[in-house]
């Protein structure tokens, strides 16, 4: 990993709860207890989780926009949590944040031009005030907008032209580091394919460094270099992207990349799904030892008093870091990329273990009928002439092959009679 432009250690965040009469603390929502992972400089980390797990405070804490209960966090060298003031204010510059809606973040009575450029209002010194609508059109330019659109509302645009004009003030002051809480879970497919593309290329620009936070694993895969999955509060494993996707070794990371629907049919059967029995238990009232062991098939007596370390574990390749007294490599669902490939050496590679036995059979399918249609159409197959060949050219108005049933001016056909067709006589 690059040297780390920030640091998190414990990172705590408890919510009181209220009861009585006098409003007395009866309990807390642990929403974060004890989280610690570190952020190279032009690294995405991605953070993944089910709802409610401390992902979205997780990032509210490393923007200090909640104060944590306790922990720290150290950004650019510098502790963020014992700054105040204008100190706080100069440090905050370096990090920024994209919202999860793009709907709700942006004030619908600003202009795109005004609600970009308030980070300068905020930071005058960054751009001087008679260069800020140009820096505001440059910015609308970089996230793909047409900066002639400066002057228009957040209704007027799409919601993946609203998430752009987010990240567009997320990237204004030029920041070391952005936050992103769910920047693409509002969008459709298609758009949150082209903001996703837009974030990696500002990243390759810009030299930003990325805590991505989402539901969506294939989202995360595609974009991040290490990944890191939440469960109540608690950080449970911590890898690259392969060490992650394809040698986890946390029974509740497996469970999770289970759930992901395969898109190949073919596929379907050959996966290993894992279905969790019981409900999430209630973070202001986690269990005790293992957060998972209430769901865990592989839960023993130990995991119920005993909270496992999230420390380096053996994975087959080595070992990346795993909250699990019992963990062990599971691969969930074996699969090999033949894009490419021939029919021939993909059913080899399905030899090897891999599953495309199937995909390999549709693959010939295929081909077989692509040559079959062209048989009809040019009227050649294999044995010479195909009969099938003027239905064929009549039905798809193509110029019917030569000598294929066609009369000659003795009256004699060169070639079959077939009943019904125009040419025969």
């Amino acid at each position: 990993m690059a040297e780390p432009i920030l640091v998190a250690k414990d990172l705590v965040k408890h919510y009181p709860i209220k009861g009585g009469v006098l409003r007395t603390t009866v309990g807390h929502v642990k929403a974060v207890d004890g989280v610690s992972f570190e952020l190279g400089r032009g690294e995405t980390l991605g953070i993944v989780g089910e709802s409610g797990c401390g992902k979205s405070t997780l990032g509210r804490l490393l923007m200090r926009l909640e104060e944590p209960t306790s922990g720290s966090v150290v950004f650019d060298g510098a502790d963020m949590y014992s700054h105040k003031g204008a100190e706080m204010r100069k440090l905050r510059r370096d990090i920024q944040i994209v919202f999860q809606d793009p709907y709700t973040s942006l004030n619908p009575r600003k202009t795109v031009g005004d609600i970009i450029g308030e980070p300068f209002d905020i930071h005058p010194d960054v751009v001087p005030r008679k260069g800020r609508r140009k820096a505001v059109q440059d910015l609308l330019d970089m996230v793909g907008l047409n900066p002639e659109h400066i002057n228009r509302y957040p209704h007027q645009f799409s919601g993946g032209q609203r998430q752009r004009i987010g990240i567009a003030r997320g990237i204004a002051l030029k920041p070391k580091v952005l936050v992103c809480d769910e920047p693409v879970s509002a969008l459709d497919v298609s758009v949150q394919a082209q903001v996703v593309n837009l974030m990696e290329k500002l990243q390759n620009e810009l030299g930003l460094s990325y805590i991505f936070i989402a539901h969506d694993l294939s989202v995360v895969r595609h974009i991040s270099d290490r990944v890191g999955v939440m469960y109540l509060g608690k950080m449970v494993e911590l890898g690259t992207e392969d060490e992650i996707y394809e040698r986890t070794t946390n029974p509740y990371t497996q469970a999770l990349l289970s759930a992901v629907p395969v898109p190949d049919p073919t596929l379907r059967g050959q996966r290993n799904q894992i279905v969790l029995t019981g409900d999430v238990p209630s973070p202001a009232n986690p269990p005790t030892g293992c957060r998972f062991h209430t769901r865990c098939w592989k839960a023993q007596e130990k995991c119920k008093v005993e909270e496992p370390l999230l420390v380096d574990r053996p994975d087959g390749a080595g070992g990346h870091r795993s909250a699990c007294h019992f963990a062990e490599v599971r691969q969930v669902i074996e699969t090999v990329d033949v894009s490419g490939q021939s029919p021939e050496e993909a059913a080899t590679m399905s030899a090897r273990g891999g599953a495309v036995g199937a995909t390999a059979t549709v693959l010939d399918k295929a081909k077989e009928a692509v040559s079959d249609l062209k048989d009809k159409v040019t009227g050649q197959n294999d044995d010479g002439l195909d009969p099938r060949a003027p239905q064929a050219q009549q039905a798809y108005g193509s110029p019917q092959a030569p000598g294929a049933g066609r009369s000659h001016g003795d009256g004699d056909a060169t070639g079959p009679d077939v009943p019904g067709d125009p040419h025969t006589r």
